[in-house]
């Protein structure tokens, strides 16, 4: 079956009010200042809220949760606790994402329990919170298999199945894991996938499981206004040479570098730290634990280079991010585009920088083709070293030990810093990103203030108990 299309220049009104949507949730909208729908908005939401299967293709970033968000929230029953939605995520951390988000845009609704079941959180937790009942299940599809095979979870009132960053779940090999869950969903159900890209794993999962599908398709914005693109030329020999280079002479505080193999991951993070850089690498095998960690200390701006591949940077919600360097060109031109895309976000100006060899120019060729701009070239040469010192990132992670376990929220991190008790009281400015995870919590700290913070914390008291803290470094990954 072949999804019919919509035309994504057809006019449609911008304003939520134009959408039958109840005074109560268009109320909460304007409270959370969604002020007008974006692209994606506009061209899905009349299609998801009347009921038809879609295929969404827009770039992460382009508002696309709260489009399918909005859809299964309009068909939810509150007042049965029955499973009637369900999210299939890549990542654990775009699972999170996700679950926050449909909580914010439920709070107009009485009472909606959205759950998230990922891998890394013992299943018995989970399996409780499922039997004490919920309306919407937000997950990776790997977990969600564990509980339906245990029979923990159930899908018989299941009315509405989205796949999110569906090309990135078919790169990681979830094809069969996404089959058999759709297997398990009432037939009669409303499908919505969402993706950047239109692989051909997506027409197979439309056919077997999509009731003709309308698409819809918002075109990648242009990068040219605000990302500043370079390329270079490089040889195998000079390649991870050229990347510290890069980053002496334009000095980025945060750099999301992409190559395209696990080992060159490794390899790049391995000179970067031994030339002095605080470099950390993101992989699909890591496990949670390492991977929160990494993921943490990027976030908050402890860590100056984050080395990734495609797969598992997706999902990554980073921002103040000044460069993204192609270590390796990317063969499908509208991955660069994403990956460029992570930079000159929010009206901020970005810097992409691209290294290619002379076999890749047919890559490169692509990518122009498919931007309608000639990339431009400068020489190595030019990079020379610029400012004093070595490129260190302005904050330190502290990692709590204790979580939401222990019923740890920022704000008693925030109110253990600030206050004068047990040692000097820290500014909200020297204080960064507190984020709580299950069983730890990672907090930024100004850099010429850190191993104060740490000793004062865990002289102290964090929601009246005593805790364990501990500076993170390169010897902690």
């Amino acid at each position: 079956m072949t999804p019919s299309n919509t035309a994504a220049g057809t006019p449609t009104p911008n304003s939520f009010a134009a959408l039958p949507l109840t005074p109560a949730t268009l109320a909460n909208l304007q409270q959370l200042g969604y002020q007008e729908m974006t692209p994606i908005q506009a061209a899905s939401l009349p299609v998801a809220l009347a009921g038809k299967d879609l295929i969404a293709q827009a770039q992460t970033g382009s508002g696309k949760t709260a489009a399918f968000a909005l859809a299964l929230l309009a068909k939810l029953n509150p007042r049965w606790f029955a499973v009637q939605a369900m999210v299939l995520c890549p990542t654990r951390e775009l699972a999170d994402q996700v679950a926050v988000e449909i909580r914010r845009l439920a709070r107009a609704q009485d009472n909606i329990k959205v759950i998230t079941l990922c891998g890394g959180i013992a299943l018995r937790g989970q399996r409780a919170s499922l039997e004490n009942g919920a309306h919407i299940v937000v997950g990776t599809p790997g977990r969600i298999m564990d509980h339906l095979e245990r029979g923990y979870l159930t899908l018989e009132g299941l009315n509405t199945l989205v796949l999110d960053e569906a090309d990135r779940m078919l790169d990681m090999g979830f094809f069969d894991d996404i089959a058999t869950v759709a297997r398990q969903c009432p037939p009669a159900r409303q499908t919505l996938l969402f993706s950047a890209t239109y692989p051909e794993g997506i027409e197979k999962l439309a056919r077997q499981f999509m009731r003709e599908p309308q698409r819809v398709e918002v075109a990648p914005p242009k990068t040219e206004r605000l990302i500043e693109q370079r390329f270079y030329e490089v040889t195998r020999s000079n390649r991870l040479q050229t990347v510290g280079a890069l980053l002496r002479h334009f000095r980025p505080v945060s750099t999301l570098a992409f190559c395209n193999t696990k080992q060159q991951c490794k390899d790049l993070v391995t000179l970067l730290q031994a030339e002095g850089f605080y470099a950390l690498a993101l992989y699909g095998e890591l496990e949670q634990r390492e991977r929160d960690q990494v993921l943490a200390q990027f976030a908050n701006r402890s860590c100056s280079v984050l080395v990734a591949t495609d797969v598992a940077s997706r999902g990554l919600d980073i921002t103040q991010l000044e460069a993204v360097i192609n270590v390796d060109i990317t063969p499908d031109p509208e991955v660069h585009v994403h990956r460029i895309g992570r930079t000159g976000r929010a009206g901020a100006s970005g810097l992409a920088l691209s290294l290619a060899s002379m076999n890749e120019m047919g890559a490169v060729g692509k990518i122009e083709q498919y931007q309608g701009n000639p990339s431009v070239w400068f020489q190595l040469d030019e990079l020379t070293p610029t400012g004093t010192g070595p490129l260190q990132p302005p904050m330190v992670t502290l990692q709590i030990l204790g979580g939401r376990k222990e019923k740890i929220r920022p704000g008693d991190v925030l109110g253990a810093l600030t206050s004068t008790e047990g040692g000097p009281a820290y500014t909200r400015e020297q204080i960064g990103k507190i984020q709580v995870t299950e069983f730890c919590t990672f907090v930024a700290v100004a850099r010429d203030v850190a191993a104060q913070a740490c000793a004062k914390l865990n002289a102290g008291k964090v929601k009246g108990k005593s805790v364990k803290v501990r500076l993170l470094s390169l010897a902690d990954q």
